[in-house]
């Protein structure tokens, strides 16, 4: 079974502990392409392509004019400790110990809109990039052109015919293009209860995914059942709101 998790905004570059293992990403190339096009950017073009501030804009530019070919442990980091969003304070990537590293590097992949795909330990320089912007390339007028089936495929093959559990948000998992996937997917839906409505708060929901992202890792979750048994942070299974493609969980709503 292979999770599959989104990129965060925001990044914390700390160094690593020095004994943690390293690997590099798998279309390294394809990220240097894209971090070549997005330098040739103005601060105005990176400003508006993202919808972000002037003194982000500067700041990504000047990642996109740093961006080296090679990452290094000098210029990068561990992804799943670079990346600092409501996703990975629900992972808490810091604190797993080798075997879970070791777990996670063969059953878990994050999404990027720069690297594509990432494995918890690849080294990543810093960016940002969402999959939905709409950068032109050779291969089209944004992200989801440029990726094309090749995301898809390489979960298949990771998964090796296993299911993919889905804890990416819908901008990043639409790169997957599953309906193109041999692997079966399965969608985990995390909700709050309040006056007897549910509803996903997003802020909730991607902290939910970091801890079923977790919860897999740690328990050495191997078959879509054995997800139904996640109980963390107040979740619980729903069967009667869930079938073969969404899994959802409910918890009362805490405020």
């Amino acid at each position: 079974m292979l999770a599959v998790i989104s990129p965060a905004k925001k990044l914390n570059y700390d160094p690593a502990p020095a004994n943690l293992p390293a690997t590099l990403p798998e279309f390294q190339a394809d990220a240097t392409r894209l971090a070549r096009t997005a330098k040739q950017l103005s601060v105005t073009g990176l400003r508006d392509l993202m919808s972000i501030s002037e003194d982000l804009a500067k700041l990504n530019k000047e990642r996109f004019n740093a961006f080296a070919p090679a990452s290094t442990s000098t210029n990068a980091k561990q992804a799943a400790l670079a990346f600092d969003g409501d996703t990975y304070q629900g992972l808490q990537a810091s604190n797993f110990d080798a075997d879970d590293f070791a777990y996670a590097q063969d059953h878990l992949r994050i999404l990027s809109g720069l690297y594509g795909l990432l494995k918890p330990l690849d080294l990543m320089q810093p960016y940002r990039l969402e999959m939905g912007s709409r950068l032109k390339t050779r291969r089209g007028t944004n992200l989801y052109d440029y990726w094309g089936p090749q995301l898809g495929k390489a979960l298949d093959d990771v998964s090796g015919g296993a299911a993919v559990v889905n804890l990416a948000s819908n901008e990043y998992f639409k790169a997957a293009k599953s309906k193109q996937m041999k692997s079966p997917v399965v969608t985990c839906s995390f909700k709050e209860e309040k006056d007897g409505a549910l509803k996903m708060v997003g802020f909730f929901a991607k902290n939910a995914r970091g801890a079923m992202a977790r919860f897999i890792i740690q328990s050495r979750v191997d078959q879509i059942s054995g997800l139904k048994d996640f109980n963390l942070n107040g979740y619980a299974f729903q069967p009667k709101l869930s079938d073969e493609a969404v899994l959802t969980f409910t918890r009362p709503a805490t405020t």
